[in-house]
Formats: C-alpha cells, structure tokens, sequence
C-alpha cells in the first residue's frame, strides 16, 4: 500500500524496560513513523471520576486504563486526519487484516456514501443471542453488522469529532457494560465485524469475548513467531 501514509502512536504505561526495547527495534525495522508516548496518569487525576456507575471505588489498574483510553482519543484527534485504528493490546491480528480492513472500509462507504465503524474481531458473544442481522460484502470477507464491540475498532476523523463527546465520557467514568457510550453510538451508526474474523482476542479465551469461531489460531500464531 505505497499510496498510504501509516503512522503508529503507541501509548506505553509501566512496560518493562525489555519488552520496550522490542517495540521499539520491530518499530523500527518496520519503517513506519511511529512514536511511543509514555502515559502519565496524573495528567487525567481531575477528568476521571474516582467511582463508577455503581458507585464502587475505581482501582489503580482501572484508572490507568481509562487514562491510556482518554490519552488515545487525544492523540488520534491532534495526528490523525483519516482512518483511526485504536487497538488493544491484547489481539493476534492476520496479516492481512490491515488491508482487508482498508479494502473493505473504502469499497462499502463508497457504495453507500457513508462512514461507518470496523471491528477486526468475530467475538463469540455475538452468537450468544438472536438477533437481526445485515451482511456487507467486503474486499475477501463477509461483513456483518453489529451492536456491541470491544475497543479495538476502526472509524474516520469525521466520526471522531461528530462523537467526540460520548467518546471522552467513556474515559470519564468506568460505565456498565465499559463499553456502553461506544453501543449507543452504534445505534445512530454502523458497524460491521468479519467473518470469519480477522483477529483474535486474547482474553480468557474460554469466555464470551475470547476465541473466535472459526478461527485458526494456533496455525496464525505459528505463521507470525519472530
């Protein structure tokens, strides 16, 4: 993809030292500007609330992932002018999963003239309940539509600004589900999930939101050791 400038910001809290060193030198090597942001959580000590909806304590762990989220939105509102990738650090991804992500994102909003929202990931919670469904056809994958996602997903600048508000009041306060301000934006837009998928999350992956159907993994993680 010579006609496509990437950038990768990468937002970095307590790390060890080592792997740190392995990030950079495989930024590196990869060629695309990139930086690493070492995340400050204090910076956010009076935009975070230090409850919860339900009126819990917010723990250490849970205040720094809220910071990184908050410090992500930032980041991708100041540097970036078009598609924005925010992804987890927990997901093996397929190597085409980039491009097919791209592809499919500037056939279908061509086709309908509208932005929408991408999700890598096929979670399995999706097929935990009957529901109505739509199915795009993308650049090698079919699409589906739906309601509920994790944070790792992809959608336009324009978006980003038109949801701005709702996406900061998610790093404001921890929401139940944590997800919930990011479902209410998927019911004025669309979003769409491969299948099969294009990445796996590597959770628990013997809960709801782990292992794909239909997903390979073992064969995906060997074609990837460096």
């Amino acid at each position: 993809m010579k006609n496509i400038s990437f950038r990768i910001h990468l937002i970095d809290h307590n790390s060890d030292p080592i792997d740190l060193e392995v990030i950079k030198k495989k930024l590196i090597k990869s060629g695309i500007v990139h930086n690493i942001i070492n995340l400050n959580t204090s910076d956010f000590k009076n935009k975070i609330s230090n409850t919860n909806q339900k009126n819990e304590t917010v723990s250490e762990n849970m205040f720094a992932l809220l910071s990184s989220i908050y410090k992500s939105f930032l980041v991708a509102r100041e540097n970036c002018d078009d598609l924005i990738y925010f992804v987890e650090d927990d997901y093996l991804h397929q190597k085409e999963a980039i491009s097919e992500m791209i592809f499919t994102y500037e056939r279908i909003s061509s086709q309908f003239n509208k932005d929408f929202i991408i999700c890598p990931t096929d979670y399995p919670f999706l097929y935990n309940k009957i529901e109505n469904t739509q199915i795009f056809l993308g650049s090698k994958r079919h699409w589906r539509t739906t309601k509920e996602t994790l944070l790792t997903f992809m959608l336009s600048r324009k978006l980003i600004e038109k949801y701005w508000a709702s996406l900061i009041k998610m790093c404001e306060i921890e929401h139940s589900p944590f997800e919930k301000p990011l479902h209410k934006i998927y019911e004025n837009e669309l979003c769409l999930s491969p299948i099969p998928s294009l990445a796996m999350h590597c959770t628990n992956i013997n809960s709801v939101f782990g292992l794909s159907p239909n997903y390979d993994w073992k064969k995906n993680w060997e074609e990837n050791i460096d």
